[in-house]
């Protein structure tokens, strides 16, 4: 046996292997944790998996909102600054769309861009537009000269809406939006300002604008249950933060308003933020912003645990099939696992 031929010959396997391994394309960077999952119910367990871990999958943003996701990408807003966001595993993030809320035509409202996003039942994107201060669809293509937007509901009874914030289509078609005024300067006392109520309303298939609630000061996120018999609604009103539950009646009303779950118990400097937007799963659980991040609720309004994301969250959205909860939180783009 020649040794020395065969230790050269290991050398030169040990060297080529070495090269191959650095000709490989790096594997790309997990994002990095964040946050915590606090497990306060055993019914956490069947929701998020023990071990699951927050994301951090983008940031730098003056407010991020109204996540929905659309085909292989997420969309979210980014309110101040006037634009939707899309990002994908794939490609990363990138400006989806600007202006998106404040377009002007016509407005009269601030510069607050869109908030809510949702698509219809043939996939196209609705906006919450507080600068336009209206519900509206997205028509033209994105590279059209100018982003077309058809106005689906942009007043009640003659006079102007506030500034939609978050919508869910119900069952029967309807699309139910709130509509508080964050979107005005000045808020109630704008005197661009003319409805009387913050209320909740319901667009009928046939154009038809309602008000089913009218007695809350700050509407915020709405959802509907899983079998359309209940809509949810928050209140992001500070000694009234809460979530609260309606039957939807035969005629597409609200009624039998009350509580769900009480969040004022949990405000608290530690716990930044107040009820906001929320979605309910296939199986009913709710996740609704809240003080601490994203407040897991079952149907019943226990509260089985949080998804503390350590700045205040604005709002959430599934990827398919539910396999992920994304999370807009202030600066940042969150996701976590989900059971399936």
């Amino acid at each position: 046996m020649n040794t020395s031929r065969t230790v050269a010959r290991i050398a030169t396997f040990a060297v080529l292997s070495a090269l191959a391994g650095a000709c490989k394309p790096a594997a790309p960077p997990a994002p990095p944790a964040f946050g915590a999952v606090e497990r306060i119910a055993p019914g956490l367990d069947d929701v998020i998996p023990q071990g699951a871990t927050i994301e951090v999958l983008a940031e730098g943003f003056a407010w991020s909102e109204g996540p929905v996701w659309q085909g292989s990408r997420l969309l979210f807003s980014d309110v101040p600054n006037n634009r939707i966001h899309a990002w994908s595993d794939a490609e990363g993030l990138s400006t989806w769309l600007e202006p998106s809320g404040h377009t002007g035509d016509g407005s009269t409202g601030s510069n607050g861009g869109s908030n809510g996003l949702l698509l219809d039942s043939e996939g196209r994107l609705v906006l919450c537009q507080h600068g336009d201060r209206r519900v509206a669809r997205l028509d033209a293509p994105l590279d059209a000269p100018e982003p077309r937007f058809t106005t689906m509901a942009g007043e009640y009874e003659g006079r102007r809406l506030n500034s939609p914030n978050d919508a869910a289509f119900a069952p029967d078609g309807s699309l139910w939006f709130t509509d508080p005024p964050y979107g005005l300067p000045a808020g109630d006392g704008d005197p661009a300002k003319e409805l009387d109520s913050n209320g909740v309303y319901a667009l009928r298939p046939d154009g038809r604008v309602d008000l089913v609630v009218d007695s809350l000061a700050r509407p915020n996120g709405i959802a509907f249950s899983p079998d359309g018999a209940t809509v949810y609604v928050a209140q992001s009103q500070p000694g009234a933060a809460w979530i609260l539950a309606y039957d939807v009646t035969a005629d597409g009303m609200a009624a039998n308003g009350r509580v769900l779950f009480d969040a004022n118990p949990l405000s608290a400097p530690e716990n930044p933020g107040l009820p906001d937007g929320l979605k309910v799963s296939r199986g009913g659980t709710l996740f609704a912003t809240g003080p601490g991040g994203v407040l897991v609720l079952s149907p019943a309004g226990e509260h089985l645990g949080t998804i503390r994301t350590v700045d205040a969250a604005a709002n959430v959205a599934f990827g398919p099939d539910e396999d992920a909860l994304y999370v807009t939180a202030s600066s940042r783009l969150l996701r976590i696992r989900l059971s399936r």
